[in-house]
């Protein structure tokens, strides 16, 4: 199936506000002390967005969503600056939780929620890790601590989640618990007193507004009619929202990759040394060329994963690979752009040193690479006891 003409049409537009509107935001020192941009910074630029009709653009007018080989070509374009996502609401996690809150939630919630979050008018978090060295869930969301018990009408939530990203500014929440029948989740209004921030830390990353903090539940309050879908459902719903977020991390950060590789193929093609200029010299020119091979095989797979998704099917097993595949390759990418330019490369005075820190923690979010990889040896090994009738 081919790329529509509307989705190549709204991936241009992007393309165009994000290098003509954005990119020259990139100097703008509207940013909190951890570095992130701003919630004034974005909400700029989201004004601007609306203004050209790029606002949410894998959203359509009539409340219809992309599918996910178009919303492809529409988020690698919008990651073209780290500021694109946040100008275009294409954005982890809001991206993820308005694709959730599309899929599984009732009209009531979807206008209460959901409307402003697709206006770009909202930020949303999404809670559900759990503190690490106090046995919450991590990569393995069995592990839930959180607990929440029905009392009356509503539902009572207790415990603590970390690394919650953009909780800090959000106004919209998305809670994981536990209870007699199973995980559960809950849309809440933000900031409440009973979910309290208890830390922000320094992280390598910087692109994500809010942060990725701690958070202490306690004794936090939920009608029952805003819990999303059934009790005991929440990990099914977790996993409707789990391989399409896990892949748009891939589009957007291959968008900046791109970006990257054509900064450090521009300083390459100017800087001259030892009598030439740098992509002359085949130690530069082969790192240029082992970028355009990771990159186009980013695109290939990204686009294979999305085939898959746009069946129906969870894509589980592929999203998988897709994100490890991708979030090695674009290490690789940027690693290489920063060693292409040098001393300039591990400054700010291009985007080249963020990408390189952003992609970092990109081989973590959404599971470390090392999950992934058990995770297909286990079904590995499952396919070969069933072909072998074990």
């Amino acid at each position: 199936m081919t790329i529509s003409k509307q989705a190549l049409d709204i991936a241009d537009k992007v393309e165009a506000f994000v290098r003509q509107v954005v990119i020259p935001y990139e100097q703008d020192l509207r940013r909190d002390h951890h570095g992130a941009p701003t919630d004034e910074l974005v909400y700029e630029m989201r004004e601007k967005a609306r203004a050209v009709g790029v606002l949410t653009p894998h959203v359509l007018p009539d409340g219809g969503h992309l599918n996910q080989r178009e919303t492809a070509v529409v988020l690698i374009k919008s990651g073209l600056s780290p500021l694109g996502p946040l100008a275009c609401n294409t954005m982890a996690p809001d991206e993820g939780n308005m694709y959730l809150l599309g899929k599984v939630g009732s009209p009531e919630l979807k206008e209460r929620f959901l409307k402003e979050l697709v206006a770009g008018r909202a930020r949303s978090a999404f809670f559900m890790t759990e503190p690490a060295l106090e046995g919450g869930a991590g990569s393995d969301p069995s592990m839930m601590k959180t607990t929440c018990k029905l009392d009356g009408n509503h539902w009572i939530i207790n415990g603590r989640k970390t690394f919650i990203t953009g909780a800090q500014g959000a106004s919209v929440g998305i809670v994981m618990a536990k209870a007699e029948e199973g995980a559960c989740m809950f849309l809440v209004d933000l900031p409440d007193p009973a979910i309290r921030i208890e830390h922000v830390p320094n992280t390598i990353d910087s692109s994500m507004p809010g942060g990725h903090a701690t958070i202490a539940i306690e004794n936090l309050r939920v009608p029952a009619d805003q819990m999303l879908g059934e009790a005991g459902e929440g990990f099914k719903y977790a996993q409707i929202r789990l391989s399409p977020a896990r892949l748009s991390h891939c589009m957007r950060w291959l968008g900046c990759c791109i970006r990257a590789h054509e900064i450090a193929t521009d300083y390459a093609n100017r800087r001259e040394a030892f009598g030439k200029v740098l992509v002359d010299h085949e130690g530069v020119g082969f790192m240029l060329a082992e970028n355009m091979i990771d990159l186009k095989q980013c695109e290939l797979m990204i686009d294979w994963c999305a085939s898959v998704l746009d069946t129906g099917s969870l894509g589980t097993v592929e999203s998988s690979m897709a994100k490890v595949a991708v979030s090695e390759a674009l290490m690789r990418i940027a690693d290489r752009c920063v060693q292409v330019m040098g001393g300039t490369g591990v400054t700010d005075k291009t985007i080249v040193e963020q990408v390189f820190r952003e992609v970092r923690a990109f081989r973590i979010y959404d599971g470390p690479t090392e999950v992934h990889k058990w995770s297909l040896a286990k079904k590995i090994k499952r396919d070969w006891k069933h072909a072998n009738g074990g």
